[in-house]
């Protein structure tokens, strides 16, 4: 990745990483007070690196995030119910409104 550092760019994509790290970890842990702690742990892993403005160092520290990610990323990861590709998505769809199909005047065309 090569931005300026504390451009726009690079920040969107700092925000993308943190995200990332955070909504993975989620997908090992679902249960919100185990995952607090992980949550800290990565901000502060965020935090400790705020200060670098050395493009070199921080495309490093890119690579390296980038590889952890991929390294533990979920196989299976956690997919709301109700969203696309959950369990309950598009489950009880409401029928489409098409025009009504009259009986009463079918049966006296008969």
């Amino acid at each position: 990745m090569s931005t300026v550092p504390f451009s726009t760019t690079h920040r969107l994509y700092v925000k993308s990483l943190y995200r990332r790290h955070l909504k993975n970890a989620l997908d090992w842990t679902i249960r919100r007070d185990k995952w607090r702690p992980q949550a800290l742990q990565i901000r502060a892993q965020f935090e400790r690196n705020r200060h670098v403005t050395d493009p070199r160092a921080l495309t490093q520290l890119f690579e390296k995030a980038e590889a952890e990610l991929a390294r533990f990323k979920h196989p299976d990861p956690y997919t709301c119910p109700t969203a696309p590709g959950g369990t309950k998505w598009e489950r009880n769809t409401p029928p489409t409104l098409g025009p009504v199909y009259d009986h009463e005047a079918e049966a006296e065309h008969h």
